[in-house]
Formats: structure tokens, C-alpha cells, sequence
């Protein structure tokens, strides 16, 4: 009995999720999952590394480097042979208003500390 995946942190969804070349030319598509969207939102636009982006996403560094190196092989793989691609798909759970925030930016919600309190937002 094979061990079930453990679920992936994501702040945001992507807000397209299909992406292709323009001139008409189509090799075949390329599914990329949401959460290897995410190690690339995390790591290459957020400038996090890999382990800060596991700790966000709850997962191995391990992990988060496997995800990161399987997105940045598809973009490539996208654009050198015109391919289309596609995100959807994966394991994750994307951050609601009952939890603490992940630390993302982009979440309005605070981080909590250990003993409850609200920190200060740091410059």
C-alpha cells in the first residue's frame, strides 16, 4: 500500500492558468501542477530559498527542490518547443482565514506568534 501524499501549502492560485505560444504553432501541452507554480512564485519571483519556500509550503527541502526543479524543466521545455502549457492539478490546500498566515506577502491575515500575540509588521 503505497504511502498517501501529504498535502502542499499554497498561498494564491495562479491567475491564468494556461499559457502558449502565439504564433499558432502548437508542440502538444505541458501540465505543470499548482504547487510547483508555487516553488517557482516562491523561489524565483519572491526570491526565497528553497528551504525558506519548504518551510511555506510545509514540506521537505527535499521536496520543494524536486517541485522547483520539475517547474523549471517544463517552462524550459515550454518555451524552447513551443508548447502550450497548463496548471492545474496537485496536492495542496491553499490558505483560508482560519488558519495563521504563511508568511506570504501577499496574505492579509497576521502571523501568530507562540503566545498568541499579534507581531509588529518589520520594515
Amino acid at each position: 500500500m503505497p504511502r498517501p501524499r501529504k498535502w502542499r501549502r499554497v498561498c494564491r492560485l495562479p491567475q491564468n492558468t494556461l499559457f502558449g505560444p502565439l504564433a499558432g504553432i502548437d508542440e502538444g501541452t505541458i501540465v505543470m501542477t499548482v504547487e510547483e507554480y508555487e516553488t517557482i512564485r516562491l523561489i524565483d519571483l519572491e526570491g526565497l530559498n528553497q528551504e525558506a519556500c519548504a518551510g511555506r509550503m510545509h514540506v521537505a527541502r527535499t521536496t520543494a527542490q524536486a517541485m522547483y526543479r520539475n517547474a523549471r524543466h517544463k517552462i524550459a521545455d515550454c518555451l524552447v518547443n513551443s508548447r502550450r502549457l497548463i496548471i492545474e492539478g496537485g496536492d495542496y490546500l491553499v490558505c483560508n482565514a482560519r488558519e495563521t498566515t504563511c508568511g506570504c506577502p501577499h496574505c492579509r491575515r497576521p502571523l501568530q506568534s507562540a503566545e498568541g500575540e499579534t507581531p509588529t509588521p518589520t520594515p
